[in-house]
């Protein structure tokens, strides 16, 4: 009898302690725990690879690159060895479509991307790396759900609510780091990422580096690896149309 109430006792606590933290507390504990909020508004642009593995043709490789200071971000699709390249920077909006052969020199026709498809880029540009970046600014609401089991281990979960956005993430109560990102699009996709893996850059802050994505629209399992290079040497030519 004595041991249940202290474990009654125990529970109680533990749950208070969960809900006098704040949705804020628990993104910042995050950007404590992969290297300092400093180190990350020190951060003015960003190489990363992708590769996109589940064992099927539709597997594909991702190179993107992305500079905050005039909002360009380029996205290099390979899959089949042809590269389909998405582009944004200010006000524009492009897509490069591989013409020919893969054994001959690539020529590319450019087609303007739809204002959607720009839009989903620009919401991107930081939320790739980071989905709660700058997200007040941007209109989002961010609300503590609340503690919860996953796969084992004890998770405080924020619902992040942006216009036709949802994001629930899930961070290791010991560690403060992601290791569920669930992001609900207006069109009712919802993608799934569990990171198992995280990797410190050059530049010093922790990325999750390796993962699992499933899609409610493909709704097969792939696995991701990921490398980043905060602050690279980015060419302007990588931005160019």
């Amino acid at each position: 009898m004595k041991k249940a109430i202290i474990s009654l006792v125990a529970l109680a606590m533990s749950i208070s302690m969960t809900f006098a933290q704040t949705a804020e507390d628990v993104l910042n504990k995050y950007m404590e725990a992969t290297g300092g909020k400093s180190l990350w508004e020190g951060v003015s642009n960003y190489s990363m690879k992708q590769s996109y593995r589940s064992g099927n043709a539709s597997d594909y490789d991702m190179d993107v690159k992305a500079s905050f200071a005039d909002g360009s971000m380029s996205k290099a699709k390979t899959i089949l060895k042809r590269t389909f390249i998405y582009g944004i920077k200010g006000n524009e909006g492009w897509l490069k479509v591989p013409l020919g052969s893969s054994d001959k020199a690539t020529q590319y026709e450019t087609k303007d991307l739809s204002q959607k498809e720009q839009e989903n880029m620009r919401r991107e540009l930081k939320e790739l790396v980071l989905p709660f970046w700058d997200y007040q600014k941007k209109g989002y609401v961010a609300t503590l759900v609340g503690a919860e089991t996953l796969n084992g281990k004890k998770v405080t979960q924020v619902e992040l609510n942006g216009k036709g956005v949802k994001y629930n993430l899930y961070f290791d109560q010991e560690t403060d780091l992601l290791v569920r990102r669930k992001l609900t699009l207006a069109s009712g996709e919802i993608i799934t990422e569990d990171y198992t893996s995280y990797a410190t850059s050059p530049y010093g802050i922790k990325y999750p580096s390796e993962s699992t994505y499933t899609s409610s629209v493909e709704k097969r399992t792939v696995k991701v690896t990921t490398s980043i290079v905060f602050n690279d040497n980015i060419a302007p030519a990588a931005f160019a149309r």
